[in-house]
């Protein structure tokens, strides 16, 4: 049974998954009963997480919430290393996942306003590359595995910077590939699969390396990169919550 929602889960495309098919998700989950792992973001416990990605990685995709390593991942960052959760915040979340949406919309200390080009799960339609909003207008944004698909990063990161306030903060995350020195592009290669072996998935128009910080440093942020998986949490916590034990935390700061 395991092995076959595995293989159901990885062809379903996200955007259906969020909108329909989170009911068969937690159906789903019926199979993976346990107190073994926890989902940070929703609280539920599971013997395992689904199966989920091209891949089918498992232990990934939390049946109650659809969150997925990286999701669980920033939630406790924000817990234990942000304001996020205590002061009185402006938030301008792009491409905004869905295990967030519902949750950050009821906090009361947030002005919380999703946006993308495309998502039908945000308020606001907005290209990155130019966005409506003042110089100096939110406190916090989230952009998470947008960069990787967008015509002009640098100019995408540059936008985010200048609707930040002074002192304010972005947490923007890409697929990364660390044996990458170097952040790599190659618009010669068109064909789908070639496409998909080279950058992971064939819509992504590069993968960045090593360098990630450096490049979105070009838009004006001061970048730290924060290990607060690696030197933080402990080998039980990254277990429990199943997140991706190498993942670096980007968080971009706007300087007053």
């Amino acid at each position: 049974m395991k092995s076959i929602i595995s293989l159901v889960l990885r062809y379903i495309p996200r955007p259906f998954l969020q909108r329909i098919g989170h009911w068969a998700a937690r159906f789903l989950g019926l199979f993976y009963q346990g107190k073994q792992v926890e989902c940070p973001v929703c609280g539920s416990q599971y013997g395992k997480f689904l199966p989920y990605g091209r891949k089918g990685r498992d232990n990934a995709l939390c049946p109650s919430c659809l969150s997925l390593e990286r999701h669980r991942l920033m939630y406790l960052f924000l817990q234990r290393k942000t304001n996020f959760f205590t002061s009185p915040l402006k938030v301008l979340h792009v491409a905004p996942e869905y295990c967030f949406i519902d949750r950050f919309e009821k906090m009361k200390n947030l002005e919380y306003i999703t946006a993308d080009i495309e998502s039908p799960l945000a308020k606001v339609k907005m290209d990155i590359h130019d966005i409506p909003f003042p110089e100096n207008t939110f406190d916090v944004a989230f952009c998470n595995h947008v960069m990787e698909h967008v015509d002009d990063y640098v100019k995408a990161t540059s936008e985010l910077h200048r609707v930040l306030k002074p002192g304010g903060w972005a947490v923007i995350q890409s697929p990364q590939d660390l044996r990458r020195a170097t952040t790599y592009e190659d618009a010669s290669i068109t064909d789908p699969r070639e496409r998909e072996k080279h950058f992971w998935q064939n819509d992504h128009l590069r993968l960045f390396g090593r360098d990630y910080a450096l490049e979105l440093a070009k838009g004006g942020f001061t970048v730290i990169e924060d290990r607060f998986v690696l030197d933080e949490l402990t080998t039980e916590e990254v277990k429990k919550y199943a997140l991706p034990a190498e993942e670096l935390i980007y968080y971009c700061r706007k300087d007053a």
